[in-house]
């Protein structure tokens, strides 16, 4: 059976908790499941943030991070005014999503497959390489 495998972008406030971030995480994966997560991404100036450390390494999962410059480049579906206004860009979950399931610079090849969500001031948008399409044989 062909796996989907997905991208998980995050935008969270600062000193945000593993556990906010895990509760937002779970709640946008919907009937998706959390092993099917293969890397998590954000902007780098959220390198240093210990909830959102905490949660991948309790998952043991990899941390991309995208510089301000990459995220720019990317279009959003949904702006985000406190992105604008704290860190310079549109929007930091769908970008950030894009760029770590399409592996590139540019997000050409990958599509979000769950636009940003808002859970306790975590934002989190899902996306999907076309190369790791999703399949109906990989819904749960």
């Amino acid at each position: 059976m062909n796996r989907a495998w997905l991208s998980v972008g995050i935008g969270c406030r600062l000193h945000s908790s593993a556990e906010q971030i895990e509760a937002a995480v779970r709640a946008a994966l919907g009937t998706y499941r959390i092993d099917q997560i293969r890397v998590v991404a954000s902007i780098d100036s959220k390198s240093r943030e210990a909830g959102l450390l905490d949660f991948c390494t309790r998952h043991a999962l990899p941390l991309a991070f995208f510089s301000r410059e990459q995220i720019a480049a990317v279009p959003v579906e949904t702006y985000s005014a406190a992105a604008k206004n704290h860190l310079g860009v549109d929007g930091v979950c769908e970008p950030c999503a894009l760029l770590a399931a399409a592996g590139e610079p540019t997000a050409s090849r990958a599509r979000l497959t769950v636009r940003k969500t808002i859970h306790a001031g975590v934002t989190v948008a899902i996306a999907t390489s076309t190369d790791h399409a999703i399949q109906p044989q990989d819904l749960p």
